[in-house]
């Protein structure tokens, strides 16, 4: 049996880039982000950088505390993510954050190598 409590306040490691900030937290069995964004922030001018890829490659399984994130996949399609949804994002999109309120997301299955770079 299991039980582990972590605060994303103390992580077990943080990434920071531009116009932002990734807070992760290691459990059993899970990685758990906590992602702060600021106003300005966009991942091709950001993190694309950092992971040298043509667009984002992670998949996000994620909860939104506060702002709204645009998102453009690959193929196409758009959609905003705002303050109390929730939403999976598929590999191959970029983000943007929208207007001038950070967008703060707690993230469950993109966490572990978000923001890192190639090996």
């Amino acid at each position: 049996m299991t039980l582990e409590v972590k605060d994303l306040g103390k992580p077990d490691e943080s990434r920071t880039f531009e116009h932002g900030k990734l807070d992760i937290v290691e459990l059993p069995g899970a990685t758990v982000g906590r992602t702060v964004l600021h106003p300005g922030w966009r991942w091709s001018n950001d993190v694309k950088p950092i992971v040298q890829t043509d667009s984002c490659q992670q998949a996000h399984t994620m909860y939104v505390l506060s702002g709204t994130l645009h998102v453009v996949m690959d193929d196409g399609q758009e959609a905003e993510i705002s303050t109390g949804e929730t939403g999976v994002v598929s590999p191959g999109h970029d983000a943007w954050v929208v207007g001038n309120e950070d967008y703060i997301a707690i993230d469950w299955s993109g966490a572990a190598t978000y923001a890192a770079p190639p090996q």
